[in-house]
């Protein structure tokens, strides 16, 4: 046998009885492209899990997040293709969905707020786009015009990596002016809720969740800023504010401390975690770190003072609901940027999320059985990161006396845990932790005491 020949052999052999785990650690390169979106001239950054679409032409928007197939991201039909210029809107608001930065506060009572029902330069602004870097970490900087009225002008880099589906934001808000102004940005996620069998339904499975901040200054942890005060969309448990989607207009303020807040399709299974940092001391607008708004029917009084119901038509008030992440209201002197830096995580999860960590989304917590010899592990999650479960078993010193491999898991797959374990000594309590396929230890997904075993 020729020597090539004989060495290609022994290095497909070597390579076929490798263990899994040394063949799964590298994952494909992300990618950037240009591409066509929905009759927009698009740029799709991509990974092996993730599709992000970026629509510069509409205010920098991403328009679309893809991931294993499920779509997260409300686009609306009405305006599919088109670009509405903000002189061509004459004033009015246009819709187009996806996700975008907005300025707090709104309104329009001085130049302190802004009006934000409106197109303008911030929300309908061409964006230029320029390619950062494409690895091993993927970015792309959507640079937004100066808007005279506020004084703003935004930019924003999105960036995709090779070794998870983490999508990382990095949001910059500029004092294009000579003079101080003092502002907040907020990130809006438009998330679709129609029915994905039925589109002129809404999804009955729709939900969002934030845990309270247990020191609120709002009533019960939050506060409706318009629609029902008792949405029956709302309902507080476990430290969580949850918001179980029903076609009402409702906006809801959260002053969470905790920095995520999560949105699960409970019928198909799809979840995504925004994660943010919270700055204590720091003023923010109205004392929101978080707001969620339902759009829907609303309850009107007619021109002879009784109450109707309007807005129903499904064409002019879609089936979507916004997830709104603040900054902290920031003074800026002539020049200066503040940036505001998020982490997005799709992941799989049901309507019953009990808590976020570093490792993903805790859906049943780790609960167990001991006898005399073994403990029954069970629990339930989302992933971040694709790798594997270990068992820290710790000894009623505290100290760590052995590590057990459980499962491997990746994000796109729900994890369902049912694992006997055999401690070497007596056992005080488990943590259960997600190592990457890199080896990095992402973190913990829960932690629980053993009680002594029984006979």
């Amino acid at each position: 046998m020729k020597p090539l020949l004989t060495a290609l052999l022994l290095l497909c052999a070597s390579l076929l009885t490798q263990p899994a785990s040394a063949q799964d650690k590298s994952h494909r390169a992300c990618q950037i492209r240009s591409t066509t979106f929905e009759g927009w001239a698009a740029d799709e950054i991509s990974n092996e899990w993730l599709q992000l679409t970026i629509v510069k032409q509409l205010g920098g928007r991403l328009m679309q997040v893809n991931f294993e197939g499920h779509p997260y991201l409300f686009v609306n039909p009405k305006y599919k293709g088109q670009y509405i210029t903000p002189a061509q809107a004459n004033g009015k608001w246009i819709n187009y969905g996806g996700d975008k930065v907005w300025a707090l506060p709104e309104g329009r009572s001085d130049e302190q707020h802004w009006a934000s029902v409106t197109s303008d330069v911030l929300d309908d602004g061409v964006y230029e786009l320029k390619i950062i870097s494409q690895a091993p970490v993927c970015t792309v900087r959507l640079d937004g015009p100066a808007d005279p009225v506020t004084g703003l002008q935004y930019s924003r880099e999105i960036s995709l990596g090779p070794n998870s589906p983490r999508i990382s934001f990095h949001t910059i808000m500029k004092n294009s002016t000579g003079h101080s102004i003092r502002w907040s940005m907020q990130t809006v996620s438009q998330y679709n809720t129609s029915d994905a069998h039925n589109l002129a339904e809404y999804n009955r499975n729709f939900w969002a969740f934030a845990p309270l901040n247990p020191a609120s200054e709002y009533f019960n942890g939050h506060q409706v800023v318009s629609g029902l005060a008792d949405d029956p969309s709302f309902s507080i448990g476990g430290g969580l504010f949850k918001l179980h989607w029903l076609y009402l207009e409702n906006e809801v303020w959260l002053d969470s401390t905790a920095g995520w807040l999560a949105v699960v399709d409970g019928d198909s299974q799809f979840a995504m975690v925004e994660r943010f940092r919270f700055i204590k001391g720091m003023e923010y607008p109205g004392k929101a770190t978080l707001i969620f708004y339902k759009n829907g029917a609303r309850i009107d009084l007619n021109e002879n003072g009784r109450p109707v119901l309007r807005s129903t038509d499904v064409e002019n008030t879609p089936y979507y609901m916004e997830a709104e992440v603040n900054s902290p209201m920031v003074d800026l002197q002539a020049g200066e940027s503040y940036a505001m830096d998020t982490n997005w995580w799709p992941t799989r999860a049901d309507g019953q999320v009990r808590d976020v960590t570093d490792a993903g989304i805790v859906l049943s917590p780790i609960a167990l059985t001991a006898s005399n010899d073994s403990i029954a592990l069970v629990g339930s999650f989302g992933v971040f990161f694709t790798g594997k479960l270990q068992a820290y078993l710790y000894d009623l010193q505290g100290l760590r006396q052995q590590v057990v491999d459980l499962q491997s898991v990746e994000p796109q797959t729900r994890v369902d845990l049912r694992r006997e374990v055999k401690p070497a000594q007596q056992t005080g309590r488990i943590s259960i932790h997600l190592i990457d396929d890199q080896g990095v230890d992402r973190g913990s997904l829960g932690e629980i005491a053993v009680p002594p075993a029984t006979p």
